[in-house]
């Protein structure tokens, strides 16, 4: 059975370590982005962790290990930034970004 972890707010973004997390993650605000630190989290190579972000006004800030593999999908004025994992093979990270305003901002390392 999947795990979801469900972070709510009004106004205010959420701050997500790795310890907190589960294969799937879903993060509400009206306003607010999620800043996602993943670099302690042992991915498995071939898995894949999941997480979607709503918001009207907020990106998403990921950091991650040098060979995870981020995937970004949704809909959002904003861009991706991702230099792309440094080594073949390893885990995915999924990022659904769902908003008005805000773009996905990948840092490795």
């Amino acid at each position: 059975m999947t795990k979801t972890d469900i972070k709510v707010s009004i106004i205010g973004g959420h701050r997500l370590a790795g310890a907190t997390l589960h294969e799937r993650t879903l993060t509400v605000s009206l306003i607010g982005g999620a800043d996602i630190d993943l670099t302690d989290v042992d991915i498995p190579d071939g898995a894949e962790l999941r997480i979607t972000k709503l918001s009207f006004i907020g990106g998403v800030s990921l950091r991650v290990r040098p060979d995870v593999r981020v995937e970004v999908h949704g809909i959002r004025l904003g861009g991706v930034r991702d230099e792309g994992p440094s080594e073949p093979g390893g885990p995915t990270v999924r990022v659904d970004a769902w908003g008005l305003v805000g773009g996905v901002n990948v840092r490795r390392g």
